[in-house]
């Protein structure tokens, strides 16, 4: 049997592209044009010696091939930075402390800081998850290196606003909530305790929408939030990233609720110029939010490239823009 030994860059453009649900917007991410990620495509089902897309409507979805080779580029890009961070950092020392709101810790605990620290066994990590209020006054006051949390980034010296991703109204995955709004019934809200823009937020657009509500269950963090709204005692307003298997974000207008607005993401530095080992955390983190943001923001699909419309399977159609760094090449 032959030998096939695949591109890494190729593979990085079919994995953008997929992610992005465009690959003239992986063209411009990776850097190449749109008719070089289209030959690259052409090589990469030439060397699986299979079709890795087919037609959709008037886009491209993955074959069963197509989703089993993107399981397996994911895995060997992974593995590639994590080789070109460890031999490039064997040498790095120091301590970062890290701030995250709720919503991350499953997307970027075991993943990012896991492959950080296999990078860079010397660098010692420490990790807060904490909501905004205190992450903002520790890394404002120098006990937390870095913090990602809700906002625009204005409110602290050093931030950087990342992305703005929309607010969706969150219910059972397996049903929803027995309510009708019939003869003026409040609608069950569950919310994190006060302050919390996501419970204004949800107050605010049910109060335009002249829709009586009444706060059902109050929750200190988002387990007890997540485990309220898995037994259908009512909604709840958050992003669609962290979802756990027990819920679901609403359709648009489904169940007769209002729009919601987005709502900015950013991250957080103690320093403007912070040293090598926060450096390079920040930029992992960055990296590493790419997908679920895209996924949870709805990738806006552009027309008129070939490949341009791939049907990933996942996300709705949202309002942000991701200002995060490139892929590494």
């Amino acid at each position: 049997m032959e030998r096939v030994t695949f591109d890494l860059d190729v593979l990085r453009s079919f994995v953008t592209g997929v992610e992005l649900g465009s690959f003239a917007r992986a063209a411009s991410r990776v850097g190449r044009s749109t008719s070089a990620v289209s030959a690259q495509l052409k090589k990469l089902e030439e060397q699986a010696g299979t079709p890795l897309f087919r037609k959709a409507g008037r886009g491209l979805a993955l074959t069963e091939a197509g989703e089993t080779m993107l399981a397996y580029a994911r895995r060997l890009l992974e593995l590639n930075d994590e080789a070109a961070a460890a031999v490039r950092g064997v040498d790095l020392e120091g301590w970062v402390r890290l701030g995250l709101q709720q919503d991350f810790g499953d997307v970027l605990l075991s993943g990012v800081l896991g492959r950080f620290s296999r990078a860079h066994p010397r660098v010692r990590i420490e990790v807060r998850v904490a909501r905004n209020a205190e992450l903002l006054e520790r890394v404002t006051s120098g006990r937390l290196d870095l913090a990602l949390a809700w906002g625009d980034g204005m409110g602290a010296p050093h931030g950087e606003r990342l992305a703005e991703l929309p607010m969706r109204w969150i219910g059972s995955a397996a049903g929803c909530p027995a309510w009708t709004g019939a003869e003026g019934e409040p609608l069950p809200l569950l919310a994190i305790e006060a302050p919390c823009r996501f419970r204004d937020a949800a107050a605010a657009a049910l109060d335009r929408a002249g829709i009586p509500w009444r706060l059902a269950f109050t929750s200190p963090d988002l387990g007890g939030l997540w485990a309220a709204a898995a037994a259908g005692l009512g909604f709840t307003v958050r992003t669609s990233i962290g979802l756990p298997a027990g819920v679901r974000a609403l359709g648009p207008g489904e169940a007769g609720l209002p729009a919601l607005p987005a709502l900015p993401l950013a991250l957080h530095k103690a320093e403007a110029e912070p040293g090598l080992p926060t450096a390079r955390l920040a930029a992992l983190v960055v990296q590493a939010l790419q997908r679920p943001v895209e996924i949870a923001r709805g990738a806006q699909r552009e027309r008129g490239d070939p490949v341009a419309d791939v049907v990933a399977g996942a996300g709705s159609r949202g309002v942000a823009t991701w200002k995060g760094g490139g892929e590494s090449r």
